[in-house]
C-alpha cells in the first residue's frame, strides 16, 4: 500500500545531525528487513544481496536449532543441492556453488539421517525462492512479490534423526492423502473428522511423513493455511504435491501458475530422503497449456477455447530428475509423487489426465526400484507391474507397467458427496466404490507394505461383500438410463430409490438359474493383480473368486454385471439432497459442492460417480443353495499377507417375506 506525504503545518527546519543519523539508520533496517521478508520463509540466509549468476552457500548440522550457522557447527558433506534444472553435491565442509537460475527455487535434498527444519504448521523449510521480478501482475491470490537479487550465501540448517544415521531411520511410515480438495470450510471440518482423524490414531512421529499428492484445497488457496495446521498437529511432516485444482487460474503462463503456491507452502517440485528412500515430488500439471500439447493431440488444449491443463513435466524438471538420479545410487527406492497419475485404470482412455512423455521418464528409472503415487481420479489403482489396459498405448504410448503404481485414492472420497455417516461426515464413496481415506505406506529399508485405511472405519476393514442379483442389475440399469437423460428432460424423482430394491441377501432358489444368476461380490479397495480372493461357504466348500478386470491389455467392463452393489446402492440414493429448512441459511438448503454450487434441495437423488466399473472387484457364481440360511465367509489376502475377512448371510426363500408393516393383520 502507498502512502502521501501530508505537508506539516509547522516551518520546515534543519534537522539535527544527530537525529537524521538515526533517521538514516532506521531506514536502512527497515528496508533490509523488507528485502529479508520478500524472499522465502525457509533457512538461514547470511550475507549482502550480490548480482551474478551464482550462488554459494552450506549445509550444516545445525545443533542449537536456531536456523543459523554458528560458530563451531560443522558442515555437513554430500548434500545435494538443485536450482530446479542441475544438481550439484555439498564439499567436505558442507559448502556448495551452483548457477542460480531465475523463477526456479534453490532447494536441497534432505538426507536420510537427517531432518530439514519445519514451521509452525510443520511445513519442512529447506528452500530458498528466486524470482527476482515477482509475479509482475495481479493475482486472485497474491502470486508472488519480487524476492529482489539472490544474498551472497544462502545456508541450509539440518538436525539428526533418532539414531542419527541412514540404518538407523530405515524403519518409517509414510500418511498419504490423495485429493482432501476442499472447496470451502466446511469441507475442511469434514476432512478434520474424517481421515485426518485416523491418521491422528495412527501415532506419526516426525521419523515419518504425511504427503498429499495434489488437490489439496479446491480452487480457494485462501484455505491452505487452515487446512495445513490442522494437519501440523498430526505429528509428521507435511510434504505436498501441487494439482490442478491449487495453482493460480490466472496465470498467464506455467512459469507463474505455482506461484501463489510457492509463497504460501514452497517449491512445486523437489525431493527428500528418507532412511533408503529418495522421494520425488512432480509438478505433472501443466497450465495453461499450449499449441504445442494442441499438436499433440490434446484437444483440451485447443487455444480457441478457456485455458485448460495437460499432464506433462517441464523439459526443465525433466533435466532436473535425469540430474537427481545420476546422483542417487541405484539400489536406493525412488518414490514418484505426482498428482496426474502416470497411467490409470478408470480414465484409460484420457489425454489429459494421464502423463505424456512416459517412456523418456521410464527410462531414466531403468533398472532401478521405484513406485509412482498419484491422486487426481478418486479411484484406489493398485497397478502391478506387467499391468495393462486398452488406451494406454494410445494415449501415453506405454502397454506394460515397469513398476508398481498406486492411484492413492482421495481424502475427500467422490468430493464429500453422500449421505451423513455416524461420525457427521459424507459417506462419500469413491468412483469405484471404495471410501475415503488415506494410504499408509510401511518401509523398511528399499521394502514397503501398502494398506488403504476407510475414514472412521477402523483398520481391520478393507472390502465390501455383497450379492449381484436379478432384481439389483434390473434396478441397477433403470436407475443409471434416467442418469443418461439430459436433466432438463427427464422427470424430476428417479424412477427407483434404494427403498425400492428387494433385499439382495434374500434369494429365491429360482435365482440361481436365472437371468444371469446370483454373484457374490467383493470389492477389495486396493486389490491388485497379486490379490487372492476366497469364499468358503457353510458345507465347506471354498469358491475362488476372479478379478473382473484383468489387467491384460482389456478395456474397462462396464454395467449392472460389472458394477458394486454394496456402493451402488449408497450412491444411487443420496437422501441429503433433499435436507431444507425454513429459517436457516440460504446456502444451506440441499448441500454444496465443487465451486459453491448448491445440489437440491431436490428430491432424493444418485450422486455424480457411480461404481459402474472396476478394477478392484472380484466375483463369483454362486452355485445352487438350498433353501435355508447359509452364511458364508470371505476373505482376501494381499502380496504381503494382508488379510481382510466377512461374514454374509445369505438367506435362500421359496416365498419372500414381506418387507414392510404387516398391516393386514391389524
Amino acid at each position: 500500500m502507498q502512502h502521501t506525504a501530508t505537508p506539516s503545518s509547522h516551518p520546515t527546519q534543519e534537522p539535527h545531525w544527530l537525529e537524521e543519523a538515526l533517521r538514516r539508520a532506521v531506514l536502512l533496517i527497515i528496508l533490509l528487513l523488507a528485502a529479508w521478508l520478500s524472499t522465502s520463509r525457509a533457512q538461514a540466509v547470511s550475507g549482502t544481496s550480490i548480482d551474478g549468476s551464482t550462488v554459494q552457500g552450506r549445509v550444516f548440522h545445525d545443533l542449537n536449532a536456531n536456523g543459523v550457522y554458528d560458530a563451531g557447527e560443522e558442515g555437513v558433506a554430500n548434500v545435494l543441492v538443485s536450482n530446479g534444472r542441475e544438481v550439484v553435491r555439498t564439499a567436505a565442509d558442507g559448502t556448495y556453488t551452483i548457477a542460480l537460475i531465475a523463477n526456479r527455487d534453490l532447494s536441497i535434498v534432505q538426507p536420510g539421517g537427517w531432518r530439514v527444519p519445519t514451521d509452525h504448521r510443520n511445513v519442512p523449510q529447506f528452500f530458498y525462492i528466486h524470482k527476482p521480478e515477482g509475479t509482475g501482475y495481479e493475482m486472485r491470490f497474491g502470486g508472488l512479490p519480487p524476492t529482489g537479487p539472490a544474498p551472497a550465501t544462502v545456508d541450509f540448517p539440518l538436525t539428526r534423526t533418532e539414531g542419527g544415521t541412514q540404518a538407523a531411520s530405515q524403519q518409517f511410515t509414510c500418511a498419504v492423502l490423495g485429493d482432501t480438495q476442499t472447496y470451502s470450510n466446511e469441507q475442511i471440518s469434514f476432512l478434520r473428522d474424517g481421515a485426518l482423524t485416523d491418521i491422528a490414531r495412527a501415532g506419526l512421529t516426525e521419523n515419518d511423513c504425511l504427503l498429499y499428492l495434489g488437490d489439496v484445497v479446491g480452487d480457494d488457496l485462501g484455505l491452505l493455511d487452515r487446512l495445513l495446521e490442522l494437519g501440523g498437529g498430526l505429528g509428521a511432516p507435511q510434504w505436498l504435491v501441487i494439482g490442478n485444482h491449487d495453482f493460480d487460474f490466472d496465470a498467464r503462463t506455467n512459469a507463474d501458475k505455482a506461484d501463489s503456491w510457492r509463497r504460501l507452502y514452497g517449491p512445486n517440485y523437489y525431493a527428500f530422503e528418507q532412511g533408503e528412500v529418495l522421494f520425488v515430488v512432480l509438478d505433472n500439471v501443466f497450465y495453461p497449456c499450449t499449441e504445442e500439447d494442441f499438436a499433440r493431440g490434446r484437444l483440451n488444449c485447443d487455444p480457441e477455447r478457456r485455458p485448460n491443463y495437460n499432464g506433462r513435466l517441464t523439459e526443465d524438471q525433466l533435466l532436473w530428475l535425469e540430474a537427481l538420479l545420476e546422483h542417487t545410487p541405484e539400489d536406493r527406492l525412488i518414490v514418484l509423487a505426482h498428482h496426474i497419475p502416470f497411467v490409470s485404470f478408470v480414465d484409460a482412455g484420457s489425454n489429459q489426465h494421464q502423463t505424456d512423455d512416459l517412456p523418456r521418464i521410464y527410462a531414466l528409472l531403468e533398472g532401478r526400484p521405484a513406485l509412482s503415487l498419484s491422486g487426481h481420479t478418486h479411484t484406489t489403482e493398485n497397478h502391478a507391474p506387467g499391468q495393462s489396459f486398452e488406451g494406454w498405448e494410445a494415449s501415453v504410448g506405454v502397454t506394460q507397467l515397469p513398476f508398481r503404481h498406486i492411484i492413492a485414492g482421495a481424502g475427500s472420497g467422490a468430493w464429500f458427496q453422500g449421505d451423513f455417516s455416524v461420525d457427521g461426515v459424507p459417506m462419500s464413496l469413491q468412483r469405484m466404490g471404495a471410501p475415503m481415506g488415506y494410504l499408509r505406506l510401511d518401509f523398511d529399508g528399499t521394502t514397503y507394505r501398502e494398506r488403504y485405511i476407510g475414514a472412521r472405519l477402523g483398520e481391520d476393514r478393507g472390502q465390501w461383500v455383497s450379492v449381484s442379483t436379478p432384481e439389483y442389475r434390473s434396478w441397477f440399469t433403470s436407475i443409471m438410463e434416467w442418469v443418461r437423460q439430459p436433466a432438463a428432460e427427464r422427470g424430476e424423482v428417479p424412477p427407483f430409490s434404494v427403498h425400492d430394491l428387494p433385499d439382495t441377501r434374500i434369494v429365491h432358489p429360482d435365482d440361481f438359474q436365472r437371468d444371469g444368476g446370483v454373484w457374490l461380490t467383493a470389492n477389495v479397495w486396493l486389490g491388485s493383480a497379486e490379490t487372492v480372493v476366497e469364499a468358503r461357504l457353510p458345507d465347506g466348500r471354498v469358491l475362488a473368486l476372479e478379478r473382473t478386470q484383468q489387467g491384460q491389455g482389456e478395456a474397462a467392463r462396464i454395467g449392472a454385471e460389472w458394477s458394486d452393489p454394496f456402493a451402488t446402492q449408497r450412491q444411487l440414493t443420496v437422501a441429503r439432497y433433499a435436507i431444507q429448512s425454513t429459517s436457516g441459511d440460504e446456502q444451506a438448503q440441499g448441500f454444496e459442492l465443487f465451486q459453491g454450487r448448491s445440489n437440491g434441495p431436490a428430491a432424493p437423488r444418485p450422486q455424480s460417480s457411480v461404481a459402474d466399473r472396476n478394477m478392484h472387484l472380484w466375483r463369483v457364481q454362486l452355485p445352487a443353495l438350498g433353501e435355508g440360511v447359509h452364511r458364508i465367509q470371505v476373505t482376501s489376502t494381499d502380496r504381503n499377507g494382508l488379510q481382510y475377512r466377512d461374514i454374509l448371510t445369505l438367506e435362500v426363500r421359496a416365498d419372500r417375506p414381506p418387507k414392510y408393516w404387516r398391516s393386514e393383520v391389524w
